[in-house]
């Protein structure tokens, strides 16, 4: 199997794992409305977000704590997303929602990008490298060719400077000379 289209794989089954994992409903914990407005008032912001695990939500306009409401997506009945402080008091409500989209996007974008790249692009590197593999052994084939055929070359024009000067044994002799070197005891 590819390696490439392994890791494709991978990438997308982390991808729904955690995309299932994020959306997994979180034990319900029932909190009442005056839970939350004991962290009401000025300065209590950090308080207010941080108490009962994320469930309540700061409304700098009217200096309330307030439950989340759960069953809407947005609290804006209870208070404009601009003076909306859920989380973190730095940041107000809007901002929050405009950066997780941002990064959100940047992050699906990313994903998408890459299993496009790793899956759908090297169908086509497939073939060109098969092209260019064909390529290479062509001249391969075509170097070898070359090179036996000047060896042929060299070979006559040797064997026509051995017959010049005698040198050359009849193909048909069946005689050997061979050179024996004889050491005196």
């Amino acid at each position: 199997m590819n390696i490439r289209w392994s890791i494709c794989c991978l990438v997308v089954a982390v991808f729904m794992c955690l995309v299932v994992c994020a959306s997994a409903p979180d034990p319900v914990t029932t909190a009442s409305p005056d839970e939350c407005s004991n962290f009401s008032g000025a300065g209590k912001c950090d308080e207010c977000v941080k108490a009962l695990k994320g469930k309540c939500f700061y409304c700098k306009t009217d200096n309330k704590c307030q439950l989340y409401p759960v069953k809407e997506l947005l609290p804006t009945k209870e208070c404009d997303l601009g003076a909306a402080r859920w989380g973190t008091c730095a940041i107000n409500f809007k901002a929050l929602i405009i950066s997780m989209s941002v990064i959100a996007g940047v992050l699906i974008l990313s994903i998408c990008c890459g299993v496009y790249c790793c899956c759908c692009r090297s169908k086509g590197n497939r073939a060109k490298w098969a092209r260019e593999d064909a390529k290479v052994e062509r001249q391969k084939e075509e170097r070898k060719m070359k090179h036996e055929q000047k060896k042929q070359e060299r070979k006559a024009k040797n064997d026509e400077i051995r017959r010049k000067y005698g040198l050359l044994k009849e193909e048909d002799d069946d005689s050997c000379t061979e050179l024996t070197l004889t050491e005196d005891v």
